[in-house]
């Protein structure tokens, strides 16, 4: 919930390390979707059938889940920059070398080679983004959503293209375009501070030992276990031209983009992240069993709109993991992706060797079944699901001032100023502290000391005024943070909150969506108090004057 008035560069003013970084995240990212549409050209090219075909799948995301208990390990010791280096290079061999296979058993090799590069690149690209990105953490992050919006649906496109001239060319082509990523970042990417930390060779096997992480990776294994049915199997059941199968993929890809940078926090914000993942994960079970009965038409919409759903799920599984555990954020993503990748390992081999023995319809209701496993994992280890809350001390039915650095922090403060001496309240001044959910990573969009900063010079402006006040931070991702703050009131009593109105034209309001506006819809309007919104302007002073900027009355 930080809006700092400090200048900050122009979006694009940034250095060539930025760019370099940026297209070779999008090319990792466009691998993802690459050979869906080429699937079927693969299997009549190498005469084999959909399942040894999609044990591509298999073998990327075996090696790919497997190396993410040590990925942390190497990148604690090698530097962000020599790790995402070596992920690059992986991938640019084995791709090239894939497109050479004359099998079906060297082609799964190489794209098992391929997740080895994968692993150490994707664990590294956030992170070296926020370190050279001009602007702050908040830049960084939404010039990383692009690339992962970019890459999403345009491998699916770029596989279609080249693959329609022959199956080995989309791999030439990912090899060719990530030699370029990696000749950019040796060139422009400078050498990065080694973390102060390392990360120790089991640490991510023993975060699962906590009982909320383990229940959230239990649920993720059967949710991706749906998310790789749709994207291994799919692809045969449509039997479709390369170029009409890119096409669906590119639908879906731009969904999943979409819905989780722009529609997961909204909807978490406003109902609740279990409540929110649950109805996805139904709907995903719905658009899974009518897969699996209705005609090529019909599937493609549903493949297509699936990607809303993953795009939500996608966000909150990862929020939910990163939040609930007690180790280092590094520590407890590359445990919960050890088990949640796994489901890549088994679903594209399982499922078309279910479909052959036991029809479509068999094979996409076992998908549905497993959708419906994670809100059933979820309820019935519920207890072990409870999120951090947050504590004040000290805080006996005060009058809550949520601020966010900017400058309309001076109005809310002289309003909850007012509010306080007319009900000789005491305020508690919160301030959130977000964090931004993307992919499996989750970022700080400010640090420490800033987030202090900003309540520590609210509480003084306060205490200048004659009104007594503590304060404290609230950690939270962004689809969090009105709730939270929303909790912080119930739980000290406070009757009412008083926020600052939307903030015109910012980034992170047209992202997340307002919190101000989230917060309204928690509360209702008798215990918020926005100010700075039309209503506040036609009522201000209706209840309580406005107090004078530094005003020492006590209360």
């Amino acid at each position: 919930m930080s809006h700092t008035t400090a200048s900050a560069p122009a979006f694009f003013d940034q250095p060539k390390a930025v760019w370099a970084t940026i297209f070779a995240c999008t090319v990792g990212f466009m691998s993802i979707g690459l050979v869906d549409p080429i699937l079927t050209s693969i299997a009549r090219g190498l005469d084999a059938g959909p399942a040894e075909v999609s044990l591509l799948f298999t073998s990327y995301f075996f090696v790919t889940s497997v190396m993410m208990l040590v990925t942390g390990f190497v990148s604690s010791r090698l530097g962000s920059r020599s790790t995402m280096m070596v992920g690059a290079a992986l991938i640019v061999v084995f791709a090239a070398l894939a497109g050479n296979s004359t099998s079906v058993t060297e082609l799964v090799l190489f794209r098992g080679g391929w997740g080895l590069g994968n692993a150490f690149f994707v664990v590294t690209g956030l992170s070296v983004l926020v370190a050279v990105t001009r602007g702050g953490t908040g830049r960084a992050v939404l010039l990383y959503e692009a690339a992962m919006g970019l890459g999403l649906s345009g491998g699916p496109l770029l596989g279609a293209l080249l693959g329609s001239y022959s199956w080995r060319w989309p791999f030439f082509g990912t090899a060719t375009l990530m030699a370029v990523g990696l000749i950019a970042i040796a060139l422009f990417l400078p050498p990065l501070a080694r973390p102060a930390v390392k990360t120790g060779l089991t640490a991510p096997v023993r975060a699962l030992g906590h009982p909320g992480l383990l229940t959230v990776a239990i649920g993720a294994f059967f949710y991706y276990f749906a998310f790789f049915t749709v994207l291994a199997f799919a692809p045969f059941v449509l039997d479709m031209s390369a170029m009409q199968v890119g096409g669906i993929f590119f639908g879906w890809g731009v969904l999943l983009a979409i819905f989780s940078v722009f529609v997961a926090p909204r909807v978490e914000a406003r109902f609740g992240l279990i409540p929110v993942t649950t109805v996805c994960l139904t709907a995903m079970a719905v658009l899974l069993v009518v897969m699996g009965v209705a005609p090529k038409g019909v599937v493609a919409v549903c493949v297509m709109l699936s990607g809303a759903v993953m795009g939500i799920c996608n966000t909150l599984f990862t929020e939910l993991a990163l939040e609930i555990s007690d180790a280092p954020r590094p520590v407890a993503s590359a445990g919960y992706n050890f088990l949640r990748w796994f489901a890549g390992v088994i679903a594209p081999y399982a499922v078309p060797k279910v479909a052959e023995f036991l029809g479509v319809e068999v094979a996409f209701g076992l998908a549905a079944a497993a959708a419906l496993a994670a809100p059933l994992t979820f309820y019935l280890r519920r207890r072990h699901l409870a999120r951090p809350g947050v504590v004040a001390a000290n805080a006996v039915s005060p009058l809550l001032a949520a601020v966010d650095g900017s400058l309309s922090d001076a109005a809310v403060l002289d309003r909850a100023a007012a509010f306080a001496r007319a009900e000789r309240r005491p305020v508690l001044v919160a301030h959130v502290r977000m964090a931004e959910v993307v992919d499996e990573e989750e970022a700080d969009l400010e640090d420490a000391a800033t987030a202090e900063g900003i309540v520590g010079a609210a509480i003084e402006r306060l205490k200048a005024a004659g009104i007594a006040a503590e304060g404290l931070v609230i950690d939270a991702a962004a689809g969090a943070a009105a709730r939270k703050v929303s909790d912080l009131a119930d739980a000290v009593g406070a009757g009412r909150i008083v926020v600052g109105a939307v903030h015109p034209n910012d980034p992170e309001d047209l992202r997340h969506g307002s919190f101000s506006a989230a917060l309204l819809a928690l509360r209702g309007p008798d215990r918020l108090v926005v100010v700075g919104d039309a209503s506040d302007r036609r009522n201000a002073g209706a209840a309580v004057s406005e107090l004078p900027a530094g005003s020492a009355r006590s209360a």
